[in-house]
């Protein structure tokens, strides 16, 4: 991807008023939890909600039953309407994935949203970005976690939102809010922040995220390390530089929480791979063997998180391939990360899970799952629709031809020299 796993987009909805205006607004699920949703130790793998595929389906199929998804944004800059994957046709409402997450809870998992991407990031649609008043972020925040009773929110923070101090600034003052308001009412709401890293720790710009929330008191309970995309010119063992790259982590953490015990700072890691290809090429790839590496050492270090990029990518379906979104570049069964990483979940939610939905659905989720990557190349007609070019505007749904294949974009965006459709498929859509 350039950290394409983490390149969707989203957010939640609109705020005209503050936060106190807003929660009046929206009235908590009869069944708020007041402990996490999420176990001690989870694994819970990324979905990507921008491509039509049924959250419930591929949790049920791949035996997932806690996912994280993939991502929240606003539609335009300077907007602090959230939406799942900056698309307005998908608020942040029960007629959104309602039914699919009620399913899974009724499974005994849960989902995590999460805010932000390397997309949202990189075109200023993050939503303390794009939006210049805390009030309203909290609000979006506390949008999401009243409309699905959730209990983690993730904040993937990279590209242009590492060197945004204003933004920073914002984000970490509204998880103050939030955290002030779920204590009030008796919530609980946990964060993640997402970051890149080397192999030996976060970068600067990673690590001054979190020195901001620490500023402002706000209460960071995991911090994910994206272990991929290292981008160095080196070959790499993707699990030996996990290790390396958490214990360099746990050292900076150290730093900013000194009062921990090392296990207590262990406790605020969490791990996500990419796995087979990723955005660099062959020279990092995560293999299966590395999978079961990764996963014995995170049991044995007592980490909070595990998770890859992402769900639809866990197959074979293109050995040999670079990175894309529905297939891992390497020989493997369907399902087959899944299945080893799984194992990583102990430790059960604290809560029983609701035994009726968040709030009623008004759709049906899709009953299909997604399509299988061909194997032989389409034999249809030449391709029509207007050539791909830098510097033009796009809009969801339209489609563009690019080396002889049509696209059709994801998400609203303006082009730039390295997005091509082929290069960057959270935006664009093979067809």
């Amino acid at each position: 991807m350039r950290r394409s796993r983490l390149a969707t987009l989203a957010v939640t909805l609109a705020v005209t008023a503050g936060v106190t205006g807003f929660v009046t607004l929206t009235s908590p699920d009869a069944q708020a939890a007041t402990a996490s949703r999420i176990p001690q130790h989870v694994f819970a793998p990324y979905f990507e909600a921008y491509n039509g595929d049924s959250l419930n389906t591929l949790s049920q199929q791949s035996g997932n039953k806690f996912l994280t998804m993939a991502f929240v944004q606003t539609a335009t800059v300077g907007s602090c309407t959230a939406y799942w994957n900056g698309d307005t046709s998908m608020p942040v409402a029960s007629s959104t994935f309602g039914s699919d997450i009620s399913a899974i809870r009724a499974r005994g998992g849960d989902v995590i949203p999460s805010f932000g991407g390397y997309a949202a990031d990189n075109t200023g649609t993050e939503i303390a970005d794009s939006c210049t008043s805390v009030d309203s972020i909290a609000a979006q925040f506390e949008k999401m976690v009243t409309t699905y009773d959730v209990t983690r929110i993730d904040l993937d923070i990279e590209d242009n939102s590492l060197t945004r101090s204003d933004g920073i600034d914002r984000r970490n003052k509204a998880i103050k809010k939030v955290q002030d308001w779920a204590a009030a009412n008796g919530r609980l709401v946990e964060f993640s922040y997402t970051l890149p890293t080397t192999t030996h720790g976060l970068e600067a710009n990673g690590l001054a995220v979190l020195q901001n929330a620490v500023a402002n008191n706000a209460k960071v309970d995991i911090v994910n390390m994206m272990t991929f995309d290292y981008y160095d010119n080196a070959a790499h063992n993707m699990a030996s530089d996990t290790i390396s790259s958490a214990n360099g982590l746990v050292t900076q953490l150290r730093t900013l929480y000194p009062a921990k015990t090392t296990a207590q700072l262990w406790a605020m890691v969490g791990i996500i791979e990419m796995i087979g290809v990723d955005d660099f090429g062959p020279a990092e790839t995560f293999t299966i063997a590395n999978a079961q590496t990764v996963t014995t050492w995170a049991k044995t270090q007592g980490i909070a998180a595990l998770s890859f990029w992402a769900l639809q990518r866990d197959n074979g379906g293109c050995p040999g391939g670079a990175a894309a979104d529905n297939c891992s570049g390497i020989a493997q069964s369907t399902w087959q990360f899944s299945q080893i990483m799984q194992s990583f979940t102990s430790g059960g939610s604290t809560t029983a899970p609701p035994s009726t939905p968040p709030s009623t659905p008004s759709s049906t989720p899709p009953s299909t799952p997604p399509t299988s990557k061909p194997t032989t190349p389409p034999t249809t007609s030449p391709p029509t629709g207007t050539a791909w070019t830098p510097n033009t505007a796009y809009t969801v749904g339209q489609i563009v031809t690019y080396g002889g294949k049509r696209y059709q974009c994801r998400q609203a965006h303006t082009s730039i020299v390295s997005w091509e459709p082929p290069n960057v498929l959270a935006l664009w859509l093979p067809l």
